[in-house]
């Protein structure tokens, strides 16, 4: 009898072996959410209305139209793309309170490309975002902060961070500018003070410095500002603000006929979006940035050139830093979504950006710094001059590549070769 129960049980267990096995092969594909056997289901917010809308608010079109491209190449594993945008007018507590309702209403599988250092430490804290396992990939932030991958295990940074950018214009100061009177427009909150405190460990003094709160940018303030740098003497001036408070600083100046050397930062220094806010394009003319990027009218380049061309297809806008950022985006997500597998889940697609995100191709001239106890994207600056068109070059004639971190290391001229861009823009497996 003994032999026999145990013959049964033997059996028993290996049909419950066999059901199961069946059951993990058999489980449809839908079962992470945001994920079906057809479809994913990403969102952004973003401010497509507000003081701070000129420019970002062409990111999510930008990317969403990568995305359409994707889809009508096959998709990613058959799955087609789907971006939910909302808008949350640059305000913490709107990006709070959209975020939720991609998360709960829409249900996105990850968030992609959320923009502001302001609004992501706010979603992160009230949100929680690691608590609910939500993936916020390529952050359209350079804070330092969100470097920190026990406090952020979910999100991965993409954009070098302010912090890295004040280092390398600090290096380039000293180079150039030596014994000049300096001067600094900041945005008073993360974005400027992480600026502000590379600055200060590089050594570098400035002899007027002027926060702003995000917001108030306008011609009235601006003209405060111009104030204050004139009558300080600020011969080059560096700016770290959005493109909406560079272009009425630089108009007021212009009118006033005040011209230092300009720096804009890398956030607010796109050139066409700065045209159509009413800056002369004479006045941008020497005006210094540091650029992550190829020109985005750099049709030499086989990233602009495939960018565009997919641009003119699905999306129809002025071609721009912001269009470049945002199918780059694209780029990088399919690629995640790629090397994630085609058993989609939030677990995996993390584990696939530590893995090979180093790897992915990018339009930036910069290394990625993933891994596994990495969440840093690119790395690395190079320093551009705007031309009489507005467009701008290499300083110096050719692209010199600094790279650096977010802490106390130096910063160094770099070698490195970004991979190419995949065949027609279509990521593979290989």
């Amino acid at each position: 009898m003994i032999r026999k129960t145990h013959g049964k049980r033997t059996w028993f267990a290996a049909a419950v072996l066999a059901a199961g096995s069946l059951l993990a092969t058999s489980l449809p594909a839908h079962a992470e959410t945001g994920v079906t056997s057809n479809s994913i289901k990403l969102g952004i917010t973003l401010p497509l209305t507000g003081a701070a809308s000129p420019g970002y608010s062409k990111i999510g079109n930008a990317m969403d139209a990568y995305f359409k491209y994707v889809n009508d190449n096959g998709g990613v594993y058959g799955r087609k793309i789907t971006l939910v945008q909302k808008d949350d007018q640059y305000s913490p507590q709107l990006s709070i309170a959209k975020t939720n309702e991609l998360i709960l209403k829409d249900k996105v599988f990850a968030l992609v490309g959320p923009l502001g250092t302001a609004n992501f430490t706010a979603v992160h804290k009230s949100v929680g975002l690691p608590r609910r396992k939500v993936p916020a990939l390529f952050l359209n932030t350079g804070f330092s902060g969100f470097a920190n991958k026990k406090k952020f295990p979910t999100s991965f940074t993409i954009l070098p961070s302010y912090a890295m950018e004040a280092k390398i214009v600090s290096q380039f100061l000293k180079e150039n500018f030596a014994g000049k009177k300096l001067g600094l427009v900041y945005q008073n909150d993360e974005f400027g003070i992480d600026a502000l405190g590379a600055f200060k460990d590089a050594g570098v003094k400035f002899d007027v410095s002027i926060p702003y709160t995000s917001g108030t940018q306008s011609a009235a303030t601006a003209q405060t500002w111009v104030s204050q740098l004139a009558s300080g003497g600020a011969q080059v001036v560096v700016f770290f603000g959005v493109t909406s408070a560079t272009a009425p600083l630089l108009a007021v100046a212009a009118a006033a006929k005040y011209a230092p050397q300009w720096i804009l930062g890398s956030v607010g220094s796109d050139p066409l979006t700065l045209q159509v806010l009413g800056v002369p394009v004479a006045v941008l003319n020497g005006a210094l940035t540091p650029a992550g990027n190829p020109s985005p009218n750099d049709l030499t380049d086989e990233y602009v050139k495939q960018f565009q061309e997919i641009n003119d297809k699905y999306n129809k806008a002025a071609f721009d830093d912001y269009v470049l950022q945002g199918m780059n985006l694209g780029l990088m997500t399919v690629q995640a979504l790629r090397a994630a597998g085609p058993r989609l889940t939030r677990r995996g697609l993390i584990k696939a950006i530590e893995n090979k995100g180093s790897t992915f191709a990018s339009v930036a001239y910069s290394p990625l710094g993933y891994s596994r106890t990495s969440n840093v994207g690119h790395t690395g600056y190079y320093m551009a001059v705007m031309g009489p068109t507005g467009d701008r070059k290499p300083y110096g004639g050719k692209v010199t590549l600094y790279t650096t971190d977010s802490g106390k290391g130096p910063v160094v001229k770099s070698d490195f070769k970004r991979p190419a861009m995949p065949a027609k823009g279509l990521p593979n497996n290989s």
